[in-house]
Protein backbone atom coordinates (compact mmCIF):
# COMPACT_ATOMS: atom_id res chain seq x y z
CA UNK A 1 0.00 0.00 0.00
CA UNK A 2 1.14 3.30 -1.11
CA UNK A 3 0.86 6.24 0.92
CA UNK A 4 1.45 9.78 0.72
CA UNK A 5 4.41 9.64 3.65
CA UNK A 6 7.67 9.47 1.68
CA UNK A 7 7.32 13.22 0.58
CA UNK A 8 8.16 11.92 -3.36
CA UNK A 9 4.56 10.27 -3.71
CA UNK A 10 1.53 12.50 -4.46
CA UNK A 11 -1.96 11.11 -4.48
CA UNK A 12 -4.65 13.54 -6.21
CA UNK A 13 -8.27 12.54 -6.42
CA UNK A 14 -10.88 14.81 -8.27
CA UNK A 15 -14.32 13.52 -9.51
CA UNK A 16 -14.09 10.64 -12.20
CA UNK A 17 -10.05 10.66 -11.96
CA UNK A 18 -6.95 9.90 -9.97
CA UNK A 19 -3.68 11.15 -10.29
CA UNK A 20 -0.55 9.29 -8.72
CA UNK A 21 2.88 11.13 -9.15
CA UNK A 22 6.43 10.02 -8.13
CA UNK A 23 8.21 13.39 -7.68
CA UNK A 24 12.57 11.97 -8.82
CA UNK A 25 12.01 8.79 -9.90
CA UNK A 26 14.81 6.78 -8.70
CA UNK A 27 15.69 2.82 -10.60
CA UNK A 28 13.70 1.55 -6.72
CA UNK A 29 10.51 3.19 -8.84
CA UNK A 30 10.43 0.82 -11.18
CA UNK A 31 7.85 -2.07 -11.17
CA UNK A 32 4.01 -2.89 -11.25
CA UNK A 33 1.25 -0.85 -9.66
CA UNK A 34 -2.18 -1.44 -8.74
CA UNK A 35 -4.98 1.02 -8.58
CA UNK A 36 -7.95 -0.32 -6.37
CA UNK A 37 -11.44 1.49 -6.56
CA UNK A 38 -14.17 0.82 -4.32
CA UNK A 39 -18.15 1.76 -3.37
CA UNK A 40 -20.78 0.20 -1.34
CA UNK A 41 -21.23 -1.07 -4.87
CA UNK A 42 -18.50 -3.18 -5.30
CA UNK A 43 -14.78 -2.75 -6.12
CA UNK A 44 -12.89 -2.90 -9.49
CA UNK A 45 -8.66 -3.00 -9.78
CA UNK A 46 -6.08 -1.81 -12.63
CA UNK A 47 -2.50 -2.47 -13.04
CA UNK A 48 -0.17 0.11 -14.47
CA UNK A 49 3.67 -0.88 -15.40
CA UNK A 50 6.32 1.91 -14.40
CA UNK A 51 10.08 1.22 -16.15
CA UNK A 52 12.26 4.13 -15.01
CA UNK A 53 15.13 5.04 -17.32
CA UNK A 54 18.85 6.39 -16.60
CA UNK A 55 21.57 6.96 -18.02
CA UNK A 56 23.68 3.47 -17.83
CA UNK A 57 26.13 2.71 -15.40
CA UNK A 58 30.09 3.70 -15.84
CA UNK A 59 31.64 0.19 -17.20
CA UNK A 60 34.46 -1.35 -15.38
CA UNK A 61 38.32 0.11 -16.14
CA UNK A 62 39.37 -1.43 -19.58
CA UNK A 63 42.43 -4.18 -19.94
CA UNK A 64 44.96 -3.60 -22.72
CA UNK A 65 45.35 -6.89 -24.48
CA UNK A 66 48.54 -6.02 -27.03
CA UNK A 67 50.69 -2.85 -27.81
CA UNK A 68 52.27 -2.56 -31.44
CA UNK A 69 54.66 0.67 -32.24
CA UNK A 70 52.22 2.90 -32.34
CA UNK A 71 48.88 1.48 -31.06
CA UNK A 72 46.99 -1.32 -28.24
CA UNK A 73 44.12 -3.54 -28.35
CA UNK A 74 41.68 -2.69 -25.49
CA UNK A 75 39.33 -4.70 -24.03
CA UNK A 76 36.10 -3.77 -21.46
CA UNK A 77 32.99 -5.47 -20.11
CA UNK A 78 29.42 -4.32 -20.30
CA UNK A 79 28.12 -2.18 -17.85
CA UNK A 80 26.47 -3.61 -14.84
CA UNK A 81 23.11 -1.55 -15.56
CA UNK A 82 22.03 -0.20 -18.96
CA UNK A 83 19.81 2.28 -17.54
CA UNK A 84 16.76 0.20 -18.65
CA UNK A 85 17.77 1.32 -22.50
CA UNK A 86 20.16 -0.79 -24.86
CA UNK A 87 23.75 0.07 -24.71
CA UNK A 88 24.12 2.22 -28.07
CA UNK A 89 27.59 2.13 -28.25
CA UNK A 90 31.17 3.39 -25.97
CA UNK A 91 33.45 6.01 -26.49
CA UNK A 92 36.57 6.00 -25.44
CA UNK A 93 39.47 8.24 -24.20
CA UNK A 94 43.35 8.16 -23.83
CA UNK A 95 46.03 10.32 -22.00
CA UNK A 96 49.18 10.23 -21.54
CA UNK A 97 50.40 9.31 -17.92
CA UNK A 98 51.76 12.40 -16.76
CA UNK A 99 49.09 14.53 -18.90
CA UNK A 100 45.60 15.99 -17.36
CA UNK A 101 44.08 16.67 -20.52
CA UNK A 102 41.96 13.20 -22.11
CA UNK A 103 41.62 13.15 -25.61
CA UNK A 104 38.71 11.64 -27.49
CA UNK A 105 39.41 8.52 -29.90
CA UNK A 106 35.53 8.26 -31.31
CA UNK A 107 32.73 11.04 -31.68
CA UNK A 108 30.25 8.40 -32.91
CA UNK A 109 29.25 5.30 -30.08
CA UNK A 110 31.59 2.34 -30.97
CA UNK A 111 29.28 -0.61 -31.13
CA UNK A 112 31.72 -3.45 -29.92
CA UNK A 113 33.39 -3.75 -26.79
CA UNK A 114 37.14 -4.49 -28.18
CA UNK A 115 38.85 -1.69 -30.13
CA UNK A 116 42.66 -0.44 -31.77
CA UNK A 117 43.64 2.53 -30.90
CA UNK A 118 45.99 4.05 -32.83
CA UNK A 119 48.75 7.21 -33.62
CA UNK A 120 50.76 6.90 -30.30
CA UNK A 121 53.89 7.55 -29.61
CA UNK A 122 56.22 4.81 -28.89
CA UNK A 123 57.73 4.53 -25.79
CA UNK A 124 55.32 6.92 -24.05
CA UNK A 125 52.99 5.47 -21.33
CA UNK A 126 49.14 6.05 -21.61
CA UNK A 127 45.99 5.38 -20.01
CA UNK A 128 42.82 4.23 -21.47
CA UNK A 129 38.94 4.99 -19.88
CA UNK A 130 36.01 4.01 -21.32
CA UNK A 131 32.02 5.93 -21.43
CA UNK A 132 29.15 3.73 -22.08
CA UNK A 133 25.70 5.54 -23.99
CA UNK A 134 22.42 4.51 -24.53
CA UNK A 135 18.90 6.41 -25.46
CA UNK A 136 19.27 8.65 -22.71
CA UNK A 137 22.95 9.48 -22.52
CA UNK A 138 26.55 8.89 -21.52
CA UNK A 139 27.41 7.14 -18.27
CA UNK A 140 30.40 8.28 -16.29
CA UNK A 141 33.63 7.55 -17.42
CA UNK A 142 35.20 4.34 -16.19
CA UNK A 143 38.10 4.01 -13.99
CA UNK A 144 40.98 4.04 -16.08
CA UNK A 145 43.62 1.10 -17.33
CA UNK A 146 46.52 0.47 -15.99
CA UNK A 147 49.53 2.19 -17.62
CA UNK A 148 50.93 0.61 -20.70
CA UNK A 149 53.64 1.72 -23.34
CA UNK A 150 53.12 1.27 -26.89
CA UNK A 151 55.95 -0.68 -28.04
CA UNK A 152 56.72 -3.00 -30.95
CA UNK A 153 58.94 -6.48 -31.38
CA UNK A 154 62.09 -6.16 -32.75
CA UNK A 155 63.03 -7.34 -35.54
CA UNK A 156 64.37 -11.00 -36.06
CA UNK A 157 68.26 -11.71 -34.54
CA UNK A 158 70.61 -11.27 -37.99
CA UNK A 159 73.25 -13.43 -39.26
CA UNK A 160 71.97 -17.19 -36.98
CA UNK A 161 74.92 -19.56 -37.88
CA UNK A 162 76.25 -22.55 -36.51
CA UNK A 163 79.60 -22.35 -34.90
CA UNK A 164 80.35 -25.84 -33.63
CA UNK A 165 78.88 -29.17 -33.75
CA UNK A 166 79.73 -32.39 -31.67
CA UNK A 167 78.14 -36.10 -31.08
CA UNK A 168 75.73 -34.61 -28.33
CA UNK A 169 75.75 -30.62 -28.99
CA UNK A 170 75.77 -27.91 -31.08
CA UNK A 171 76.50 -24.33 -30.68
CA UNK A 172 74.43 -21.03 -32.31
CA UNK A 173 75.94 -17.81 -33.09
CA UNK A 174 73.64 -14.20 -34.10
CA UNK A 175 73.39 -11.11 -33.57
CA UNK A 176 71.53 -8.68 -32.39
CA UNK A 177 68.39 -7.29 -34.20
CA UNK A 178 68.49 -4.35 -36.45
CA UNK A 179 65.75 -2.47 -34.68
CA UNK A 180 65.33 -2.77 -31.41
CA UNK A 181 62.73 -0.06 -30.68
CA UNK A 182 61.67 1.71 -27.41
CA UNK A 183 61.51 -0.75 -25.21
CA UNK A 184 64.69 -2.52 -23.74
CA UNK A 185 66.03 -5.68 -25.47
CA UNK A 186 65.16 -8.74 -22.74
CA UNK A 187 67.22 -11.58 -24.20
CA UNK A 188 66.69 -14.22 -26.58
CA UNK A 189 64.53 -17.62 -26.81
CA UNK A 190 66.38 -20.59 -28.59
CA UNK A 191 63.88 -23.71 -30.09
CA UNK A 192 64.67 -26.81 -31.62
CA UNK A 193 62.32 -29.53 -33.21
CA UNK A 194 63.12 -32.49 -35.08
CA UNK A 195 63.01 -32.55 -38.73
CA UNK A 196 59.68 -33.96 -39.95
CA UNK A 197 57.58 -32.36 -36.59
CA UNK A 198 56.01 -29.48 -35.58
CA UNK A 199 57.12 -29.47 -32.35
CA UNK A 200 59.81 -26.67 -31.15
CA UNK A 201 61.31 -27.70 -27.80
CA UNK A 202 63.12 -24.72 -25.49
CA UNK A 203 66.48 -25.26 -25.77
CA UNK A 204 66.83 -23.19 -22.11
CA UNK A 205 64.46 -22.37 -19.85
CA UNK A 206 63.82 -18.68 -19.79
CA UNK A 207 66.08 -16.02 -21.73
CA UNK A 208 69.27 -15.58 -22.88
CA UNK A 209 70.97 -12.20 -23.12
CA UNK A 210 73.88 -13.39 -24.94
CA UNK A 211 74.24 -14.02 -28.87
CA UNK A 212 75.73 -17.56 -28.30
CA UNK A 213 74.36 -20.83 -27.08
CA UNK A 214 75.95 -24.26 -26.82
CA UNK A 215 72.93 -26.41 -26.48
CA UNK A 216 73.99 -29.91 -25.19
CA UNK A 217 72.80 -33.31 -24.39
CA UNK A 218 71.45 -34.06 -27.69
CA UNK A 219 70.65 -37.27 -29.65
CA UNK A 220 73.48 -38.30 -31.82
CA UNK A 221 72.44 -38.69 -35.65
CA UNK A 222 69.57 -36.95 -34.74
CA UNK A 223 68.48 -33.35 -37.67
CA UNK A 224 67.29 -30.60 -36.00
CA UNK A 225 66.16 -27.18 -37.33
CA UNK A 226 66.85 -24.21 -34.87
CA UNK A 227 65.34 -21.05 -34.06
CA UNK A 228 66.11 -17.89 -32.18
CA UNK A 229 64.03 -14.89 -31.67
CA UNK A 230 64.21 -11.57 -29.71
CA UNK A 231 61.85 -10.62 -26.69
CA UNK A 232 61.14 -7.64 -25.62
CA UNK A 233 58.07 -5.75 -23.67
CA UNK A 234 55.50 -6.29 -26.44
CA UNK A 235 56.82 -10.05 -26.91
CA UNK A 236 58.55 -12.15 -29.64
CA UNK A 237 60.45 -11.39 -32.45
CA UNK A 238 60.12 -13.25 -35.87
CA UNK A 239 62.01 -15.93 -36.04
CA UNK A 240 65.48 -16.34 -37.35
CA UNK A 241 65.83 -19.88 -38.59
CA UNK A 242 68.55 -22.30 -40.45
CA UNK A 243 67.59 -22.72 -43.86
CA UNK A 244 68.58 -26.76 -43.65
CA UNK A 245 68.76 -29.46 -40.38
CA UNK A 246 71.80 -29.92 -38.94
CA UNK A 247 72.89 -33.61 -38.45
CA UNK A 248 73.99 -34.50 -34.51
CA UNK A 249 77.45 -35.16 -35.17
CA UNK A 250 81.21 -34.81 -34.26
CA UNK A 251 83.01 -32.76 -36.72
CA UNK A 252 86.74 -33.79 -36.99
CA UNK A 253 88.13 -30.89 -38.50
CA UNK A 254 86.34 -27.52 -38.80
CA UNK A 255 86.12 -26.36 -42.60
CA UNK A 256 88.73 -23.66 -43.46
CA UNK A 257 89.37 -21.63 -46.90
CA UNK A 258 93.17 -21.29 -47.46
CA UNK A 259 92.54 -18.56 -49.97
CA UNK A 260 96.11 -17.79 -52.00
CA UNK A 261 97.34 -14.53 -51.56
CA UNK A 262 97.17 -12.93 -55.21
CA UNK A 263 93.23 -14.03 -55.14
CA UNK A 264 92.61 -11.70 -52.00
CA UNK A 265 92.43 -8.47 -55.06
CA UNK A 266 90.89 -8.51 -58.36
CA UNK A 267 92.06 -11.26 -60.95
CA UNK A 268 92.72 -9.57 -63.85
CA UNK A 269 92.95 -11.81 -67.42
CA UNK A 270 92.65 -10.58 -71.13
CA UNK A 271 89.84 -12.17 -73.30
CA UNK A 272 90.70 -15.52 -74.30
CA UNK A 273 92.91 -16.07 -71.75
CA UNK A 274 92.78 -18.94 -69.82
CA UNK A 275 91.98 -19.20 -65.70
CA UNK A 276 93.08 -22.09 -63.60
CA UNK A 277 92.35 -21.20 -60.30
CA UNK A 278 93.60 -23.65 -57.34
CA UNK A 279 91.95 -23.24 -53.79
CA UNK A 280 92.94 -25.41 -50.99
CA UNK A 281 90.93 -26.21 -48.21
CA UNK A 282 90.65 -28.33 -44.75
CA UNK A 283 87.78 -30.37 -43.20
CA UNK A 284 86.78 -33.69 -41.60
CA UNK A 285 84.52 -35.34 -42.85
CA UNK A 286 84.95 -34.24 -46.15
CA UNK A 287 83.23 -30.77 -46.75
CA UNK A 288 80.60 -30.30 -49.42
CA UNK A 289 82.09 -27.74 -52.06
CA UNK A 290 79.30 -25.12 -53.55
CA UNK A 291 81.07 -22.43 -56.36
CA UNK A 292 78.48 -19.50 -57.40
CA UNK A 293 78.82 -16.44 -59.82
CA UNK A 294 77.00 -13.17 -58.69
CA UNK A 295 74.64 -15.46 -56.38
CA UNK A 296 73.65 -17.94 -59.20
CA UNK A 297 75.21 -21.09 -59.09
CA UNK A 298 78.13 -21.70 -61.10
CA UNK A 299 76.87 -22.58 -65.00
CA UNK A 300 78.88 -25.70 -66.67
CA UNK A 301 78.71 -24.65 -70.00
CA UNK A 302 81.87 -22.15 -69.68
CA UNK A 303 83.78 -23.58 -66.34
CA UNK A 304 84.76 -26.53 -65.11
CA UNK A 305 85.57 -27.64 -61.41
CA UNK A 306 87.46 -30.26 -60.23
CA UNK A 307 87.08 -30.81 -56.42
CA UNK A 308 89.34 -33.22 -54.18
CA UNK A 309 89.39 -33.82 -50.40
CA UNK A 310 92.41 -30.69 -49.68
CA UNK A 311 91.20 -28.12 -52.64
CA UNK A 312 89.11 -27.19 -55.30
CA UNK A 313 89.90 -25.98 -59.17
CA UNK A 314 88.08 -23.54 -61.00
CA UNK A 315 88.87 -23.31 -64.84
CA UNK A 316 87.49 -21.67 -67.86
CA UNK A 317 89.52 -22.39 -71.05
CA UNK A 318 89.13 -19.20 -73.14
CA UNK A 319 87.56 -16.53 -71.36
CA UNK A 320 85.31 -13.92 -72.18
CA UNK A 321 84.06 -10.68 -71.09
CA UNK A 322 80.42 -12.25 -69.85
CA UNK A 323 82.68 -14.31 -67.33
CA UNK A 324 83.74 -11.43 -65.04
CA UNK A 325 81.83 -11.04 -62.16
CA UNK A 326 82.12 -12.34 -58.14
CA UNK A 327 82.98 -15.93 -57.75
CA UNK A 328 82.04 -17.40 -54.55
CA UNK A 329 83.40 -20.53 -52.70
CA UNK A 330 81.31 -22.23 -50.00
CA UNK A 331 82.88 -25.13 -48.28
CA UNK A 332 80.64 -27.05 -45.46
CA UNK A 333 80.03 -29.66 -43.49
CA UNK A 334 76.61 -29.56 -42.06
CA UNK A 335 75.69 -26.13 -41.37
CA UNK A 336 79.57 -25.13 -40.20
CA UNK A 337 80.70 -23.18 -43.08
CA UNK A 338 83.92 -21.04 -44.21
CA UNK A 339 83.73 -18.74 -47.66
CA UNK A 340 85.77 -17.23 -49.66
CA UNK A 341 85.53 -15.06 -52.76
CA UNK A 342 87.47 -14.53 -55.60
CA UNK A 343 86.43 -11.04 -58.05
CA UNK A 344 87.64 -11.75 -61.77
CA UNK A 345 87.92 -9.09 -64.52
CA UNK A 346 88.06 -9.99 -68.15
CA UNK A 347 89.25 -7.22 -70.09
CA UNK A 348 89.64 -6.39 -73.93
CA UNK A 349 90.84 -3.34 -76.08
CA UNK A 350 88.21 -0.40 -76.03
CA UNK A 351 86.43 1.25 -78.67
CA UNK A 352 87.00 4.32 -80.36
CA UNK A 353 86.15 7.85 -78.83
CA UNK A 354 82.93 9.59 -79.74
CA UNK A 355 82.22 12.83 -81.29
CA UNK A 356 85.73 14.40 -82.73
CA UNK A 357 85.14 17.52 -83.48
CA UNK A 358 87.55 21.00 -83.90
CA UNK A 359 86.37 23.46 -81.67
CA UNK A 360 88.65 26.38 -82.58
CA UNK A 361 91.67 27.55 -84.84
CA UNK A 362 94.21 30.32 -84.24
CA UNK A 363 97.30 31.30 -85.76
CA UNK A 364 99.38 27.55 -85.62
CA UNK A 365 97.02 26.05 -83.51
CA UNK A 366 93.85 23.71 -83.30
CA UNK A 367 91.77 23.07 -80.46
CA UNK A 368 90.20 19.16 -80.39
CA UNK A 369 87.24 17.82 -78.50
CA UNK A 370 85.94 14.77 -77.85
CA UNK A 371 84.07 12.20 -75.98
CA UNK A 372 84.68 8.43 -73.85
CA UNK A 373 84.14 5.61 -75.61
CA UNK A 374 81.25 3.96 -75.44
CA UNK A 375 82.86 0.43 -75.16
CA UNK A 376 86.12 0.72 -72.86
CA UNK A 377 87.07 -2.44 -72.17
CA UNK A 378 85.46 -3.72 -69.17
CA UNK A 379 88.19 -1.89 -67.63
CA UNK A 380 89.09 2.55 -66.78
CA UNK A 381 89.92 4.44 -69.91
CA UNK A 382 93.75 5.64 -69.11
CA UNK A 383 94.59 7.84 -71.75
CA UNK A 384 93.82 8.92 -75.40
CA UNK A 385 96.30 8.84 -78.12
CA UNK A 386 95.88 12.22 -80.83
CA UNK A 387 97.40 12.21 -83.99
CA UNK A 388 98.03 14.88 -87.17
CA UNK A 389 98.73 14.44 -90.70
CA UNK A 390 99.52 16.52 -93.29
CA UNK A 391 96.87 16.19 -96.21
CA UNK A 392 99.22 15.88 -98.78
CA UNK A 393 101.67 13.46 -97.35
CA UNK A 394 99.24 11.26 -94.98
CA UNK A 395 101.46 10.69 -92.72
CA UNK A 396 100.59 10.30 -89.31
CA UNK A 397 102.29 11.75 -86.27
CA UNK A 398 101.78 11.60 -82.45
CA UNK A 399 100.52 14.55 -80.71
CA UNK A 400 99.69 13.76 -77.12
CA UNK A 401 100.45 9.87 -76.10
CA UNK A 402 98.42 8.51 -72.96
CA UNK A 403 96.86 12.35 -72.95
CA UNK A 404 94.23 12.19 -69.89
CA UNK A 405 91.65 14.73 -70.89
CA UNK A 406 89.03 14.85 -73.28
CA UNK A 407 90.04 17.77 -75.22
CA UNK A 408 93.43 19.36 -76.47
CA UNK A 409 95.44 21.95 -78.72
CA UNK A 410 97.72 20.86 -81.19
CA UNK A 411 100.31 23.35 -81.61
CA UNK A 412 103.44 24.23 -83.57
CA UNK A 413 101.29 23.15 -87.36
CA UNK A 414 102.75 24.89 -90.52
CA UNK A 415 101.32 27.68 -91.91
CA UNK A 416 99.43 27.06 -95.72
CA UNK A 417 99.27 23.55 -94.65
CA UNK A 418 96.20 21.31 -94.28
CA UNK A 419 95.48 19.14 -91.32
CA UNK A 420 93.23 15.90 -90.38
CA UNK A 421 93.57 14.42 -87.14
CA UNK A 422 92.21 11.34 -84.81
CA UNK A 423 92.18 9.77 -81.84
CA UNK A 424 92.83 6.52 -80.14
CA UNK A 425 91.34 5.20 -76.80
CA UNK A 426 94.04 3.45 -74.39
CA UNK A 427 93.22 0.94 -71.82
CA UNK A 428 94.87 -1.86 -69.90
CA UNK A 429 94.90 -4.27 -72.68
CA UNK A 430 96.21 -0.86 -75.14
CA UNK A 431 95.05 1.04 -78.07
CA UNK A 432 91.68 0.58 -79.29
CA UNK A 433 91.78 -0.63 -82.91
CA UNK A 434 90.25 1.77 -84.98
CA UNK A 435 90.50 5.89 -83.69
CA UNK A 436 87.74 8.20 -84.75
CA UNK A 437 88.81 10.68 -87.62
CA UNK A 438 88.00 14.47 -87.94
CA UNK A 439 84.96 14.70 -90.57
CA UNK A 440 86.75 17.71 -91.78
CA UNK A 441 90.12 19.17 -92.68
CA UNK A 442 91.90 22.40 -91.07
CA UNK A 443 93.72 24.74 -93.80
CA UNK A 444 96.19 27.16 -91.55
CA UNK A 445 96.05 30.34 -92.87
CA UNK A 446 98.78 32.16 -94.29
CA UNK A 447 97.53 35.33 -93.06
CA UNK A 448 97.55 36.59 -89.45
CA UNK A 449 93.51 35.74 -87.87
CA UNK A 450 93.09 38.89 -85.86
CA UNK A 451 91.41 38.09 -82.81
CA UNK A 452 88.21 39.44 -80.90
CA UNK A 453 87.37 38.84 -77.97
CA UNK A 454 82.90 38.59 -77.03
CA UNK A 455 81.85 41.04 -75.49
CA UNK A 456 79.19 40.38 -72.44
CA UNK A 457 76.09 41.96 -71.45
CA UNK A 458 76.37 43.51 -67.98
CA UNK A 459 74.15 41.45 -66.00
CA UNK A 460 71.34 43.81 -64.11
CA UNK A 461 71.22 42.32 -60.51
CA UNK A 462 68.51 44.52 -59.23
CA UNK A 463 65.43 42.70 -57.10
CA UNK A 464 62.01 44.10 -55.57
CA UNK A 465 61.76 43.24 -51.84
CA UNK A 466 60.70 39.38 -51.17
CA UNK A 467 60.46 38.19 -47.75
CA UNK A 468 61.46 34.71 -47.60
CA UNK A 469 60.00 34.47 -44.23
CA UNK A 470 56.47 35.69 -43.10
CA UNK A 471 55.74 36.71 -39.33
CA UNK A 472 53.46 34.40 -37.18
CA UNK A 473 50.96 35.65 -34.75
CA UNK A 474 51.79 35.42 -31.04
CA UNK A 475 50.44 35.38 -27.68
CA UNK A 476 52.74 36.88 -24.91
CA UNK A 477 52.66 37.67 -21.06
CA UNK A 478 52.79 41.24 -20.32
CA UNK A 479 56.22 42.30 -18.87
CA UNK A 480 58.22 39.96 -20.89
CA UNK A 481 60.51 41.25 -23.30
CA UNK A 482 59.08 40.14 -26.70
CA UNK A 483 60.71 40.05 -30.41
CA UNK A 484 58.90 39.54 -33.75
CA UNK A 485 61.02 37.79 -36.18
CA UNK A 486 60.85 37.90 -40.14
CA UNK A 487 63.49 37.58 -42.93
CA UNK A 488 63.53 40.11 -46.43
CA UNK A 489 65.88 39.93 -49.82
CA UNK A 490 66.70 42.55 -52.39
CA UNK A 491 68.51 44.45 -54.02
CA UNK A 492 69.52 47.20 -53.50
CA UNK A 493 69.18 46.54 -49.66
CA UNK A 494 65.60 47.71 -49.26
CA UNK A 495 64.33 50.40 -46.54
CA UNK A 496 62.14 48.55 -43.43
CA UNK A 497 59.69 50.06 -41.46
CA UNK A 498 57.66 48.81 -39.10
CA UNK A 499 53.63 49.62 -37.87
CA UNK A 500 51.61 49.12 -35.06
CA UNK A 501 48.12 48.87 -36.02
CA UNK A 502 49.13 51.01 -39.25
CA UNK A 503 50.75 53.32 -37.32
CA UNK A 504 54.83 54.11 -37.75
CA UNK A 505 56.61 53.00 -34.56
CA UNK A 506 60.35 53.58 -35.79
CA UNK A 507 60.79 56.34 -33.72
CA UNK A 508 59.27 54.93 -30.38
CA UNK A 509 61.44 54.51 -27.63
CA UNK A 510 59.42 50.74 -26.77
CA UNK A 511 60.88 49.30 -29.62
CA UNK A 512 64.11 48.14 -30.74
CA UNK A 513 64.54 47.49 -34.50
CA UNK A 514 67.12 45.41 -35.43
CA UNK A 515 68.40 44.00 -39.28
CA UNK A 516 71.30 41.18 -40.01
CA UNK A 517 72.01 39.43 -43.07
CA UNK A 518 68.56 40.46 -43.96
CA UNK A 519 66.42 38.93 -40.57
CA UNK A 520 64.86 41.73 -39.24
CA UNK A 521 63.63 41.60 -36.09
CA UNK A 522 61.53 43.90 -33.73
CA UNK A 523 61.83 43.75 -29.88
CA UNK A 524 59.07 44.92 -27.23
CA UNK A 525 60.18 45.96 -24.22
CA UNK A 526 58.00 45.04 -20.95
CA UNK A 527 55.21 44.89 -23.24
CA UNK A 528 51.60 45.66 -21.72
CA UNK A 529 47.91 44.42 -22.83
CA UNK A 530 47.75 48.31 -24.15
CA UNK A 531 50.86 46.70 -27.02
CA UNK A 532 48.40 44.12 -28.43
CA UNK A 533 47.29 44.66 -31.96
CA UNK A 534 48.50 44.41 -35.74
CA UNK A 535 52.08 44.67 -37.12
CA UNK A 536 53.29 45.19 -40.09
CA UNK A 537 57.03 45.19 -41.64
CA UNK A 538 57.21 46.91 -44.83
CA UNK A 539 60.49 47.05 -47.47
CA UNK A 540 61.00 49.22 -49.99
CA UNK A 541 63.38 49.67 -52.79
CA UNK A 542 63.98 51.42 -56.13
CA UNK A 543 62.51 48.03 -57.57
CA UNK A 544 59.02 47.47 -55.19
CA UNK A 545 57.64 46.41 -52.05
CA UNK A 546 56.38 44.29 -50.10
CA UNK A 547 54.66 43.73 -46.98
CA UNK A 548 54.34 41.47 -43.63
CA UNK A 549 52.19 41.66 -40.76
CA UNK A 550 50.72 39.54 -37.65
CA UNK A 551 48.50 39.58 -34.49
CA UNK A 552 50.00 40.04 -31.63
CA UNK A 553 47.87 39.10 -28.23
CA UNK A 554 49.45 40.45 -24.84
CA UNK A 555 48.16 38.56 -22.04
CA UNK A 556 47.91 39.61 -18.45
CA UNK A 557 49.81 38.25 -15.50
CA UNK A 558 48.57 35.84 -13.63
CA UNK A 559 48.89 36.26 -9.68
CA UNK A 560 50.34 33.17 -7.71
CA UNK A 561 47.36 33.54 -5.38
CA UNK A 562 45.38 32.80 -8.56
CA UNK A 563 47.15 30.31 -10.39
CA UNK A 564 46.89 27.89 -7.30
CA UNK A 565 43.01 28.69 -6.99
CA UNK A 566 43.10 27.41 -10.71
CA UNK A 567 45.36 24.38 -9.99
CA UNK A 568 43.12 23.15 -7.18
Amino acid sequence: VITEGDGRLHVESTKGHCIFTIEGAERQDEGAYSVVVRNPAGEDTADISVKVVDVPDPPQAPKILSVGEDSCIVQWEAPEFDGGEPIIGYVLERKKLKSYRWMRLNFDPYPETTYEAKRMIEGMPYEMRVYAVNGIGMSRHSPASQPFIPVAPTSEPVGLHVDDVSDTSVTLKWRAPERIGAAELEGYGVEYCKEGTDEWIPAIQGLTDRTSLTIKNLTTGDKLLFRVRAYNMAGPSPPASLAQPITIREIMQRPKIWLPRYLRQTLIKKVGETVNIVIPFQGKPRPKVIWTKDGTPLDSSFASLRNSETDTILFIRKTERKHSGQYDLQVQIENVEDTARVLIQIVDLPGPPEALKIVDIWGFNVALEWKPPVDDGNCEISGYTVQKADKKTMEWYTVHDHYRRTHCVVSDLIMGNEYIFRVFSINLVGLSPDPITTKDSVFIQKTGISYKSPTYKKHNFSEAPKFTQSLVDRSIIAGYNATLSCAVRGIPKPKVTWYKNKMDISNEAKYRMLSKQGVLTLEIRKPCPFDGGVYTCKAVNDMGEDMVECKLEVRPQIAKEEKKDAQK
